[in-house]
């Protein structure tokens, strides 16, 4: 089954080109296009696809605004959502990553980079751009978080806490497994225990508490 994908850009020729190279990728395929956030939430509403991938800067109604209504903390069946912008700038990936979005990339990111972001959404996972990682570093140690850190129901174990810092650093389970040589079912197992142990909904919630802690 291909990944079904939205996608939402406001410049027709950014459009066109992203779906292009999605609908060039293997196991993806582009079931809609809107040009801006109003008329995305409508699409995904609809259509339900597995995977929206929006731009940051929309007419309207804009990138994050448009992943807080269909992945927002309040939304009970959430979409997948991957944001996706020229702009490098650090309220921009921390707003978004709040909003509930399971990626961030850079538009310069690449077929391959972009291809593995769409199948990581898909799957549940996440995938945060190397260099937005290093900004979002970068803007917690200048501001710290905006409100308090939740207190982890149960103290994380030894694994639990070396799990939490690849998930931080943006790593997918197949490269947490291979780095921590252990098996892909066990890393599974360390990250639903992390996300029951957190209250967190998804793995950049993990990453973004770990952040907050001043654990990266």
């Amino acid at each position: 089954m291909s990944v079904r994908v939205l996608v939402a850009d406001d410049q027709e020729i950014v459009l066109t080109g992203l779906t292009m190279i999605l609908d060039a990728q293997p196991g993806i395929e582009v079931i809609g296009q809107a040009g801006d956030g109003r008329r995305a939430v409508e699409l995904a509403r609809r259509l339900r696809p597995d995977v929206c991938l929006f731009d940051i800067r929309m007419p309207g109604l804009d990138g994050i605004q448009a992943t807080r209504s269909l992945a927002g903390p309040d939304v009970a069946d959430p979409l997948a959502v991957v944001v996706i912008t020229t702009f490098d700038l650090d309220e921009y990936v921390y707003a978004a990553l709040r909003a509930g979005a399971k990626g961030f990339l850079l538009k310069n990111a690449g077929a391959a980079l972009l291809s593995q972001a769409v199948h990581a959404a898909a799957s549940g996972d996440a995938l945060i751009a190397p260099s937005v990682t290093a900004r979002l570093l970068g803007a917690f140690s200048r501001t710290g978080p905006a409100s308090p850190p939740v207190r982890p129901i149960e103290t994380l174990t030894e694994r639990e806490e070396q799990i939490l810092l690849t998930v931080a650093r943006g790593r997918t389970n197949g490269e947490i497994a291979d780095e921590l040589h252990i098996s892909l079912s066990t890393v599974k197992s360390h990250i639903a225990s992390l996300m029951a142990k957190l209250g967190a909904r998804n793995r950049v919630e993990i990453a973004m508490w770990a952040y907050e802690t001043n654990r990266v």
